[in-house]
């Protein structure tokens, strides 16, 4: 082979190879942006979502300790927001949503309780009741993120 047709060829090869690794590494930069991108998404619609359930569960906790009459719109609120939380969040942060959901109808076939009860158990501490949940979205949010880098 001939001098010029080895460096032709080399000249070559390493065009391509430059071209190809450029290739790579732009598709390898788009996909963790894009990955980013939906993981900070995510992240977002939980809080959303976990901000709607705290509040609606709290209105409906405090609801159920001042009435026996169920309000069942409210209750079904709560309960539609825990269906969305099947699609988005773990298994645990379900399962505490829903106990806390039980617990308030439970609530509600227990006496009502007055202004001096409910200072009580805000002074033991038993009147809260998104606790746990708030622990396990916090544990959920601290995965997500170390996923993210």
């Amino acid at each position: 082979m001939e001098v010029s047709v080895i460096t032709a060829l080399a000249t070559l090869l390493g065009a391509a190879t430059g071209g190809l690794t450029s290739v790579l590494a732009t598709r390898l930069t788009q996909r963790t942006q894009a990955r980013t991108q939906w993981l900070v998404q995510d992240v977002l619609r939980r809080q959303d979502l976990y901000k709607e359930f705290i509040e609606e569960a709290a209105k409906c906790y405090v609801h159920a300790l001042q009435h026996e009459e169920p309000d069942v719109a409210a209750l079904v609120a709560l309960y539609a927001k825990i269906g969305r939380m099947r699609v988005l969040s773990s298994a645990k942060v379900v399962k505490i949503a829903d106990h806390i959901a039980r617990k308030i109808i439970d609530t509600y076939f227990e006496p009502d309780k007055s202004f001096l009860e409910v200072r009580e158990m805000v002074n033991s501490g038993s009147i809260d009741l998104i606790q746990e949940f708030s622990v396990a979205c916090r544990a959920e949010f601290e995965t997500l993120q170390s996923q993210q880098f």
